[in-house]
């Protein structure tokens, strides 16, 4: 056991010796990649998450076999491409997309894991994307659901998202969310 410890310890060390003598990794400085003051910002928008009719923007992609039979809908993933708007009105002005996919990963209650990237494509954010990664409690009036990352003007990001549901539509599962978003960027 011993014997063993002590090589496992051996080359753990030597592999991270080995690393840094192959330039594996490095200290860089945040100007040399660019980066300025970091500073917070808040976006605030809509998210259109239609799952009926022909121009559904999310579809259900996969399901357990026990899905249909659980309260919560357990097992079922969406794929979405939800447009952002300005306002809650569906002809409001277009400034992004969210793209990714929810699932339902709670048995006792409704809540979706959320795997998502917020995709700007207007103002001085165009091309620019923020990832989301969290837990979305359907029901609770504000949903709180971290910022894990992004690109472009948001490289390094940080922060979070709150979602509060602007509209239900429970015939058809069509959903209106305002969400809320802080993140500190460059």
């Amino acid at each position: 056991m011993i014997t063993e410890t002590l090589d496992f310890l051996f080359f753990f060390f030597a592999a991270i010796a080995a690393a840094k003598a192959t330039g594996f990794s490095r200290t860089v400085s945040p100007s040399s990649l660019g980066l300025r003051k970091e500073k917070l910002s808040h976006l605030h928008f809509y998210f259109h998450d239609i799952v009926s009719g022909r121009n559904a923007t999310a579809v259900r992609v996969a399901e357990a076999a026990m899905t249909n039979t659980s309260a919560t809908g357990f097992g079922v993933v969406t794929m979405m491409d939800d447009p952002l708007t300005e306002g809650p009105d569906a002809g409001s002005k277009v400034v992004g997309r969210a793209q990714g996919i929810y699932g339902s990963a709670d048995q006792k209650e409704v809540g979706l894991l959320m795997v998502l990237n917020f995709a700007f494509m207007e103002g001085k954010y165009n091309g620019s994307n923020l990832s989301l990664l969290g837990r979305n409690s359907v029901f609770s009036k504000i949903r709180e659901m971290p910022i894990v990352g992004g690109s472009g003007l948001f490289r390094f990001a940080r922060g979070y998202a709150q979602a509060e549901t602007h509209t239900f539509n429970l015939e058809t599962g069509d959903a209106i969310v305002e969400y809320n978003v802080y993140v500190f960027h460059y």
